[in-house]
């Protein structure tokens, strides 16, 4: 007798069908746990009749568990109750599938971890799924699982957006730019669904790429034109900015070979443009040979210097206006110039001569005079340069106009001048005096008078208030005299004096690139050059005396001019000097004495790297000792015949500097944005104490929020003052990353 392959036996078949028809919370919850747990039905080919009404989650997840043969862990926070039945007898994976949707109805989600089944709270289940597969998606049902596509053609950033609405609540959805991926954590059903999404939009750009040759336009003349008739006229501020990625046209100018390069959405876009090119590369009008006027409007460089560099690289083409510059004289009495190439152009009246012609080859002139003459006039007025060239020669000049019109970089430098200063003096000694005849007449005695010390000659006889006025510690010996005065026999003095100084110097300022810069903090001293005295010997009888001063500039001065290389260098002259007015000069009849520390030199350093330009290390010392003859020589006692000092001055000075590349404006906002915010800082510190009696004069200005961009904005009538405790930026200097750049610039670069 055959048997069925799936076989029970009589208890557990009952066991088992009650717990499948009356559930946990039927007529008997504690029967149908134990058959559960007692004979696991096997998947083959049997099928299973479910009928849970208002049933425990858990309860229906270990009759569950029997039915797939694993198990299946409930999160103590899985509670409620799930209604789950079939009409008809379903496979195991059938009602696997069933338990799945009932319990994604409640919020619970069931993932797969270590081959062992857990239901979870669906917020928790992308946590702790330990489902991940690459690839398309094999899986369906209501199973929580990790999915990761790799994307060949379109951006994961821009397919983020896209998926984003279409993933279900509490699961998520990341892009990695590295790899270009999706990581996606959702239901199974729905990750098959966002995988046929993401192969339908992963295809490659519909897009058509073409590069145009042009014959005779400007390429650089032509492409922004033909970019605004492809955009649609350009009517629309931002148009071609909020266009969508791909379904924009964009024509951009290749110098080098005078030709557009076009990307178009469609091959029928590309078709218009293409014509329209055709319609727009004609020739000019007929001119003399050939030639037309044209004029280029500069957007960064200076047009007066740009000619004369322009006349130097092509030297026959200057015209008259350039000294041996290829000029030779017409039976017309005009003058033709020779261009390269063989092509001439007369710049007067007369027939154009064929003859060659000499080429200067001299440096471009420093002065930036606007030129008079040749076929490239500069206009100043508005920056453009106008051109007398054929369409081959004009293409030429246009094709390095191009390349030399670029925005030049902008340095930030920061100096610092650093000085400090250490004096130490110490002097002792002993003077004595004797006298004879009437009072206060000395006839005898030592006088040591050095540094700080007083000198018993000057005492003797003095006022009190000058006795009083002498330094460090003075003990006097001597007799009282008839009228009240005191004559001095011996004066002991000892002094010592200490005194350091730090000065901290941080001039800065931005300098365009291969131009020089100059700043000066200081004042404007005159200096006696000369005088003068007119002796007039008229009737009148006077005397018109007169002095001539120089001014000069006394203070801190930095005078740079640096160059950017392209590998990230900076290459500067630079030339830094402090100077002040010693103030034991003044009032001298000689005139002001200045005390002067220059440093002039070209050093190369890295964009936002500081260096050490120079300095100086000074240490004097000094040892000094008067005496009398033979009586200072005296073991012990002779010291009350001497006088000693000693001094020791130290100086230390270092210049450092910091330059960082400000490429764009980005950088140029931060940097300011930076400085402006910590002067708008230091003045809401130093606003003054709200005071009654002063109240009519409550507050110093301070400087408006800064708004970086083209709107005026108007200064309000009563300036709000903010956190007074507010911290200011941080310091640059020294060696700190800004600017850097990020200048990372940056940057933006921060307060001194």
């Amino acid at each position: 007798m055959k048997t069925h392959p799936l076989t029970f036996s009589r208890a557990t078949a009952l066991a088992t069908a009650l717990a499948l028809t009356f559930g946990p919370t039927g007529l008997m919850p504690g029967f149908m746990a134990s058959a559960a747990l007692a004979a696991p039905v096997k998947k083959g080919g049997a099928t299973v009749t479910l009928n849970f009404v208002n049933a425990e989650i858990e309860g229906v997840a270990r009759a569950m568990a029997v039915i797939v043969d694993k198990q299946i862990i409930v999160d103590p926070r899985v509670k409620g109750a799930i209604t789950l039945y079939s009409d008809q007898p379903l496979t195991p994976r059938e009602a696997y599938l069933n338990f799945l949707a009932a319990l994604r109805g409640q919020g619970f989600s069931l993932v797969e971890v270590g081959g062992m089944l857990k239901i979870l709270p669906e917020a928790e289940a992308k946590l702790q799924t330990g489902t991940v597969e690459v690839g398309s998606v094999k899986r369906s049902g209501d199973q929580v699982l990790t999915q990761i596509f790799r994307l060949q053609f379109e951006s994961a950033a821009n397919m983020v957006t896209v998926l984003r609405p279409l993933i279900s609540p509490n699961n998520t959805i990341n892009a990695n730019a590295g790899t270009n991926t999706l990581v996606i954590t959702d239901y199974a059903d729905n990750l098959k669904r966002l995988g046929e999404m993401i192969a339908a939009l992963d295809v490659p750009s519909a897009t058509d790429m073409e590069a145009i040759p042009l014959q005779y336009a400007i390429a650089a003349d032509l492409a922004p034109m033909v970019q605004k008739l492809a955009d649609g006229g350009g009517t629309a501020p931002g148009a071609a900015a909020g266009a969508a990625a791909g379904q924009a046209t964009l024509v951009m100018a290749e110098v080098r070979t005078n030709t557009l390069m076009v990307r178009a959405p469609n091959a029928a876009r590309m078709s218009l443009v293409r014509a329209l090119i055709q319609r727009l590369d004609r020739p000019g009008a007929a001119g003399l040979g050939g030639s037309g006027i044209h004029v280029v409007y500069l957007k960064n460089a200076d047009a007066v210097k740009l000619a004369q560099v322009l006349r130097a690289a092509f030297p026959g083409a200057g015209g008259s206006s350039s000294s041996g510059g290829g000029a030779s004289s017409t039976p017309g009495g005009g003058s033709t110039t020779t261009a390269p190439s063989g092509i001439n152009l007369s710049s007067g009246g007369g027939a154009a001569s064929s003859g060659a012609s000499t080429q200067s080859t001299s440096p471009v002139a420093a002065s930036a005079q606007p030129s008079t003459g040749g076929f490239i006039q500069a206009d100043p007025s508005t920056n453009s340069l106008i051109i007398t060239a054929t369409d081959a020669l004009y293409r030429q000049l246009r094709a390095v106009i191009d390349q030399l019109d670029g925005r030049r970089a902008q340095i930030y430098i920061e100096a610092m001048v650093v000085t400090v200063n250490e004096q130490k003096l110490a002097e002792a000694g002993f003077q004595w005096a004797g006298g004879a005849g009437s009072e206060n007449q000395v006839v005898a005695g030592t006088n040591f008078q050095q540094g700080g010390l007083p000198s018993l000659f000057s005492l003797v006889g003095a006022s009190q208030q000058t006795a009083a006025a002498v330094k460090g510690l003075n003990v006097a010996f001597g007799r009282k005299l008839s009228d009240g005065s005191y004559s001095l026999g011996a004066l002991a003095s000892f002094l010592e004096t200490n005194g350091d100084g730090n000065v901290l110097s941080k001039p800065n300022l931005i300098a365009l690139d291969n131009e020089e810069a100059k700043i000066v903090v200081g004042q404007n001293v005159p200096f006696v050059t000369g005088s003068f005295t007119n002796a007039n010997t008229g009737s009148g009888g006077s005397v018109n005396p007169f002095t001539t001063v120089e001014r000069k500039d006394v203070g801190l001065t930095l005078r740079v001019r640096p160059q950017v290389g392209e590998g990230g260098t900076v290459r500067m002259t630079v030339f830094q000097e402090k100077s002040d007015v010693d103030a034991s000069s003044r009032g001298n009849s000689q005139g002001l004495t200045t005390n002067k520390s220059s440093i002039e030199t070209t050093v190369v350093i890295d964009d936002g790297a500081t260096l050490v330009l120079g300095g100086l290390l000074q240490d004097d010392f000094s040892n000094n000792s008067s005496q009398v003859p033979l009586l200072g020589d005296i073991p012990v006692l002779g010291n009350l015949f001497k006088n000693r000092s000693r001094s020791r001055n130290k100086t230390n000075l270092m210049v450092f500097l910091r330059p960082v590349v400000i490429r764009n404006q980005d950088d140029a906002n931060a940097l300011t944005s930076d400085r402006y915010d910590y002067m708008r800082q230091r003045q809401i510190n130093s606003q003054p104490e709200p005071s009654a009696a002063l109240n009519k004069i409550d507050a110093a200005p301070v400087l408006d929020p800064l708004k970086l961009s083209n709107q005026l904005t108007m200064p309000s009538v009563k300036q709000p003052l903010d956190d007074p405790n507010a911290s200011a930026p941080t310091v640059l200097m020294p060696g700190t990353s800004g600017y850097a750049p990020k200048l990372a610039p940056q940057a933006a670069p921060k307060a001194p």
